[in-house]
């Protein structure tokens, strides 16, 4: 009789958490899928065409009055380099699901989020989100120190245990702006709880509760059930520990455009010896507004707007380009992560073989887009990924390569 009761009292308890977890679940799918005035329907996806006016963004506390800003005052006025290069690669302009139709003015394209979807997360409030994470080198930007040593400063404080970097840094204090073309690729084999991703961030603040504003592309099975390349941002003001998310899973960035949606896929990818293909991903911030304006390819996108922020209000004091591995197993954990960053290959291995960042370009109050000065690369685990900052020949557009197969012999 003691077992049946206790038994019954589980049943009630877990019946009871399951419900609350349902409606909680429930409650974040209305808050995220707001009513379509369209829908366009592809594999993998459903884009929702929603009432740019009613967008998740405005639920956020600061934006609750916010006047919707159409387009930025001023242009970043992106120039792509004209010196010679021993290979070409091809701009992304669309993505897949604009192949079936598109958003009419007045909305914005919102890749809709499931059940499934949130139910993959470690909890409802970490859906979507990154974990908290460290950059002790922003102390030395915000002291002025823009030629230093980046290995050293990485070495004394690592970020985080679940996040391996392959980066190049910027520093300075006064940057309003950076830019690069991203090469795009599929890792092979992300495994399910990571994400491999390829970005360009803008970064202010200190080095334990810092700002940052970052988009690229992302394969992120968590997030989005599959292994597809798909585009994202991300905004914190605390070190991804409670704020900020990818793309619209929260309030925060405003969506102007009806032609990309965050967190849709793209399509095509690079593919080794083959054709190459790329993004050229922007952020400025607009001196009049002071939002920070985000454009893909020849896309505005939207913006993050300035009231989200405290060391972004003015401008950034870091930039940086790379790659980015999240798992478990990482930094010190064995076995390591069989997930790859970039293209899955050796920085080494270069052109049409390794993923790249070029055109790399800053913004600063001299409002010149010029090429950076300083630049400092670090990787957090030179044996399982890599970086390498290369010129075909001395006139040619440098080219940061990085990536790598995470698990390997040298990286058990």
């Amino acid at each position: 009789m003691r077992l049946i009761l206790i038994f019954a009292i589980l049943c009630g308890f877990y019946n009871e958490t399951y419900g609350k977890v349902s409606l909680d679940i429930d409650k974040k799918l209305r808050t995220l899928n707001k009513p379509a005035l369209k829908t366009i329907k592809v594999y993998g996806d459903v884009i929702d065409c929603i009432d740019i006016y009613k967008q998740h963004a405005f639920d956020h506390p600061a934006l609750r009055n916010h006047k919707i800003q159409m387009k930025p005052s001023v242009e970043f006025n992106t120039k792509t380099t004209t010196t010679p290069n021993n290979g070409s690669s091809k701009p992304i302009t669309s993505q897949i699901w604009s192949k079936s139709g598109n958003c009419p003015v007045g909305t914005i394209p919102v890749r809709r989020v499931s059940r499934i979807d949130i139910t993959r997360a470690s909890s409802l409030s970490h859906f979507g989100r990154k974990t908290h994470h460290r950059y002790s080198f922003l102390d030395n930007a915000l002291q002025h120190k823009a030629n230093f040593n980046l290995t050293a400063e990485r070495l004394r404080e690592p970020g985080s245990n679940n996040r391996s970097e392959a980066i190049i840094v910027a520093l300075g204090f006064n940057f309003v702006g950076a830019q690069s073309d991203i090469n795009i690729w599929n890792p092979p084999g992300v495994q399910a709880g990571d994400y491999s991703s390829a970005q360009i961030s803008l970064l202010g603040g200190i080095s334990n509760s810092f700002e940052s504003i970052e988009a690229g592309w992302m394969v992120n099975p968590s997030v989005f059930g599959d292994s597809r390349t798909r585009l994202f941002a991300y905004w914190t003001r605390d070190a991804y520990t409670k704020t900020g998310c990818i793309n619209l899973l929260c309030s925060g960035f405003v969506q102007t455009t009806t032609k990309f949606a965050l967190g849709a896929a793209i399509e095509p990818v690079s593919s080794a010896g083959g054709d190459q293909y790329y993004i050229a991903v922007s952020m400025y911030l607009d001196p009049q507004s002071g939002n920070w304006w985000l454009t893909c390819g020849n896309n505005v996108m939207g913006y993050w707007p300035g009231t989200l922020f405290n060391a972004l209000k003015h401008s950034a004091t870091a930039v940086q380009w790379g790659g980015e591995v999240y798992s478990p197993n990482v930094m010190m954990t064995k076995p390591h992560t069989k997930t790859p960053m970039g293209s899955g290959n050796w920085a080494s291995s270069l052109w049409s073989r390794a993923c790249f960042h070029t055109n790399l370009r800053i913004k600063d109050f001299s409002l010149q887009i010029k090429y950076p000065l300083y630049l400092g690369e670090y990787v957090d685990e030179h044996n399982c990924y890599s970086t390498k900052l290369h010129r075909d020949t001395y006139r040619a557009e440098p080219r940061f390569y990085f990536g790598g197969p995470g698990h390997n012999p040298l990286c058990p």
